[in-house]
């Protein structure tokens, strides 16, 4: 073969090849996204659908909604961290997943340090104690005092054992230095049913879970644990402000993706959900389901990870709590 030929050859095989990556790319490009939730249905369900759709422009594909329940959010987990880093693949986490579970579990299988990449919070919400709507208690250290001479009445219902509110009433009982016992039921819904019915004395949820019961008078909240009240519940002083200054929580939700994913993927991601963040519409989705619409950078979702970590872990441990 002369060398006009064999340069001709390469030309055409490197065309070749440069073709059929471009042509690659535009189909992985056009590919179809999943945004797989830990969890099923719920709000979480109503904001991954709300994303997904506002989100085909900027990224240019399809996206979709994929439930992945099971195990207190592990096969989700677990889905996110064996998916292919190609950006066809993401989660969205409740803080419960990558912060508490690795805590709870003996075998989780992963560590969300590592074996997830960040892309952004999306977020963030506060939670409530509340009582039935017969309680004598009109206050928080009313509902304290009540205990102290009711101490065969220290309890209080959690959606979940292991859950975010499970530990803040384990913060409660430390600041208050009364050992209350959790009630952990499968989910909000069998929680309300014997909180209206005065079956258990108090319940922490999120606010979102419980403001419209509130409202309606069948319960009553007695305090929130952010920082400052609520918009939504001006009238609630937070534990804060009735003296108890360390108890505080804050839940959030985030979005994830495979581990190795390339980092051009995770902006692309970041930007399209910052963008859809941003938005008054979304904005204001989150507010009529009880959340901030928060949006960071995957180096601010990983310092409010580790932040979280440091936090809950000596809580969780004290505890004596370990789910399986």
């Amino acid at each position: 073969m002369g060398l006009n030929r064999i340069l001709a050859w390469l030309l055409a095989a490197t065309v070749s090849i440069g073709l059929g990556q471009r042509a690659f790319a535009q189909v992985a490009e056009a590919s179809p996204a999943r945004i797989m939730l830990a969890f099923e249905g719920g709000s979480a369900k109503n904001v991954a659908l709300h994303l997904a759709e506002r989100m085909r422009e900027p990224l240019k594909r399809p996206v979709y909604v994929e439930e992945k329940p099971g195990a207190g959010g592990r096969v989700g987990a677990l889905a996110l961290k064996n998916a292919v880093p190609d950006g066809t693949t993401v989660a969205m986490l409740p803080i419960a997943v990558p912060v508490l579970a690795p805590m709870t579990f003996k075998d989780v299988q992963y560590d969300a340090m590592h074996d997830f990449a960040p892309i952004s919070q999306i977020a963030s919400y506060r939670f409530a104690f509340a009582v039935p709507a017969n309680h004598p208690a009109r206050s928080f250290p009313d509902f304290v005092a009540w205990l102290q001479s009711h101490p065969s009445q220290a309890f209080y219902g959690s959606p979940a054992a292991g859950s975010l509110p499970h530990f803040l009433g384990v913060l409660i009982s430390k600041a208050i230095d009364i050992d209350m016992t959790q009630v952990a039921y499968k989910g909000f819904g069998p929680m309300s049913i014997d909180l209206i019915g005065g079956q258990v004395p108090a319940g922490i949820s999120s606010i979102a879970d419980l403001i419209e019961l509130h409202r309606a008078g069948r319960l009553r909240i007695l305090a929130t644990s952010g920082a400052k009240r609520e918009p939504q519940l001006p009238e609630v002083p937070t534990f804060i402000e009735q003296g108890y200054p360390t108890v505080q929580a804050t839940g959030w939700v985030g979005f994830f993706a495979p581990p190795k994913t390339p980092r051009s993927v995770i902006d692309q991601w970041s930007a399209a959900l910052l963008a859809t963040i941003r938005a008054a519409e979304t904005r204001q989705k989150f507010v009529e389901l009880g959340l901030d619409a928060t949006g960071t950078t995957p180096e601010e979702l990983t310092a409010i990870m580790a932040a979280d970590i440091a936090r809950w872990a000596p809580i969780v441990k004290a505890s004596g709590f370990h789910a399986d």
